[in-house]
């Protein structure tokens, strides 16, 4: 009997890891909101890894990680480091492009699996407010294609996604 079960078990993560193999190769996540503000009066906030605090969901995760400011100020080559809790992670950002059509960031996962990924802000005028779309592309980790397999990716981190945005729209429009 404990044979049969050892060999469903080893049957089951077979399985899985088959079916992981044929996940995609990258991943894009992407949300959008429209704020009442120009491009301008926003750029501040996201090229800025100091007001990353007041609207990231990735600050809340563990408001007690360590953080590390580098580089420029703000702007291209603004550099942030951090190192939490495990929900949190630690990483790296640095600013690659910034204007008022958007700003680009390198952004590299050193735990809980390393990964590196670009983040993109891109702003669209739309009369006196503007629509800014957050976006992350990078490679699809064999680890992460595992994880999609229990868990829609896309919903998870897009959901954070919303949840910054949101913060980032009550703050311009207050």
């Amino acid at each position: 009997m404990l044979l049969i079960i050892l060999i469903a078990l080893l049957c089951f993560i077979a399985l899985i890891l088959v079916v992981a193999t044929t996940k995609p190769d990258t991943v894009h996540y992407e949300r959008s909101i429209t704020i009442n503000a120009s491009a301008e009066r926003i750029l501040p906030h996201i090229h800025d890894f100091h007001k990353w605090m007041a609207w990231s969901p990735y600050e809340k995760f563990d408001p007690g990680m360590k953080r590390e400011f580098s580089g420029a100020t703000e702007g291209k080559g603004a550099k942030y480091a951090w190192d939490g809790n495990g929900k949190a992670g630690a990483g790296t950002m640095e600013v690659l492009e910034t204007s008022t059509a958007g700003v680009k960031i390198d952004l590299r996962f050193t735990q809980p699996f390393k990964n590196e990924c670009i983040a993109n802000f891109v702003f669209t005028s739309q009369g006196a407010a503007t629509k800014i779309t957050w976006s992350l592309d990078g490679p699809s980790m064999f680890m992460g294609k595992v994880m999609s397999v229990f868990m829609n990716m896309d919903k998870m981190i897009g959901k954070d996604f919303e949840a910054g945005l949101a913060d980032l729209k009550s703050i311009m429009e207050k």
